[in-house]
């Protein structure tokens, strides 16, 4: 697990002490905006930065090739600080270690001398500073805001030593969740790898994966894929009770109430888990015209609207709940209803619910198709070793997506901290490194 940055190197600093070394500044005092517009197909660059190369609250931008654009576009130098002026909500800026190319609804942004980039990174990565990018936009399906505009930013900038070891501080953090991600992406891969393994193959007496499919008697070919001789092949739906079938919730919520009964909508479903944010409530009087979908601890939730295949198993604080139209109650009770999950994340049911996808605006899938889903069953025994070994991994996986969050979180309150001067760098023990120092 990557290593945490802690605040035990930082002290406070009162105003008289150090506060009148900073100096109000306007964003044009101290940087311009790179404004050589190109070909790409006639400059000596082979990397584009598009948009959609820049994930929201990340300083590291991916590329493409500039292969086959031939559309305008604006050249940029390693170090640049790529701002996207178009949808600024969207809170993207970044700063590339190589030179390209980037689409022309984002601005080079380059440090001018006395000025660390690193360190105005971080400060056009701030919530004021996208809050002034949204106050001075103008559309209103695409808004963007103009650098004549955005240019009149004002911020409070300490002297370059103190942007030195600001920058050091956040790159520290920045570091430790690069790695984080790149730990998570590692096990999704290994565990996504297991699976596969797992549902194909099977586990032996001893929980052993057993032997290739190829050649082996054990194993039979069927119209969904290789399966061990001993599994099963049966529809979801024989494996629900008959007084509680597989089906969707409430058609009409109604309006948003602040209590009531809970209802579960497909964006409170992330990473397997229902979200508590912006749960939506109901009357009792709704809840009970849908009393069909009433929730019960331990259900499992299924979208069949718009992002097809979330899923997340009720916990006991839902229980009672209810749930929107867009997703189904999966309520197993003749299978391990955590093997039937991870079930579901395998190449078989996902070939067979992006056949039986429909509608192109809105993708769906019917909840009839939804009860017949082929489900591979071993007996309970098998099931539930291959549950305990999925299970090991994806508690190591969750721990590591919470630590990330954990990790955002307190990136977000140091920059508060550090770049409002509420919390000061002046422990000399900060060493910046030459990878801050040589960005001004």
């Amino acid at each position: 697990m990557s290593e945490e940055v802690g605040l035990d190197e930082f002290q406070d600093a009162s105003e008289d002490e150090q506060g009148r070394k900073w100096r109000e500044v306007r964003l044009e005092d101290v940087s311009r905006k790179r404004s050589e517009n190109v070909d790409p197909q006639e400059v000596d660059l082979d990397r584009h930065v598009g948009l959609e190369h820049i994930d929201p609250n990340t300083p590291y931008p991916e590329w493409e090739p500039v292969d086959g654009l031939s559309s305008t576009k604006r050249r940029f130098e390693a170090r640049d600080i790529l701002f996207a002026k178009l949808r600024p909500n969207l809170e993207k800026s970044a700063q590339p270690d190589f030179e390209g190319v980037a689409s022309t609804d984002i601005f080079p942004i380059v440090a001018e001398e006395g000025v660390n980039s690193k360190y105005l990174l971080y400060r056009l990565s701030s919530k004021p500073a996208y809050d002034y990018a949204r106050r001075t936009s103008a559309g209103t399906r695409m808004p963007r805001t103009s650098w004549n505009l955005f240019s009149n930013y004002e911020f409070g900038l300490p002297p370059l030593e103190e942007q030195r070891r600001i920058a050091t501080v956040l790159h520290d953090v920045d570091q430790a969740i690069r790695k984080t991600e790149e730990i998570i992406e590692q096990e999704t891969r290994v565990r996504d790898g297991l699976m596969q393994d797992l549902f194909r193959y099977g586990l032996d007496e001893n929980g052993e994966l057993r032997g290739s499919a190829e050649g082996s008697e054990s194993y039979r070919k069927t119209k969904y894929g290789e399966i061990p001789e001993s599994w099963d092949i049966v529809p979801l739906n024989q494996l629900v009770p008959e007084d509680a079938p597989i089906v969707y919730g409430i058609l009409k919520p109604g309006d948003h109430q602040p209590d009531g009964v809970p209802v579960v909508k497909v964006k409170d479903i992330h990473d397997g888990e229902i979200k508590q944010g912006d749960i939506l409530h109901t009357s009792q009087e709704i809840h009970e015209d849908f009393k069909r979908a009433e929730l019960r601890e331990g259900d499992l939730l299924f979208t069949i609207r718009g992002t097809v295949g979330r899923m997340a198993f009720v916990p006991e604080r839902l229980d009672g709940g209810n749930i929107t139209q867009d997703t189904a109650r999966i309520r197993v009770t003749e299978a391990n209803p955590r093997f039937i999950r991870y079930f579901f994340e395998t190449e078989t049911p996902n070939n067979y619910f992006e056949r039986n996808t429909i509608g192109q605006a809105v993708q769906g899938i019917n909840l009839e198709d939804l009860r017949e889903v082929p489900v591979h069953l071993p007996s309970e025994d098998e099931q539930a070793r291959i549950v305990e070994i999925i299970d090991q991994h994806s508690e190591a996986l969750r721990n590591e997506r919470d630590y990330l969050q954990h990790l955002q979180r307190f990136k977000r309150g140091l920059m508060q901290d550090l770049l409002s001067g509420t919390v000061r760098t002046t422990d000399t023990n900060i060493e910046v490194p030459e990878e801050i120092a040589q960005h001004g």
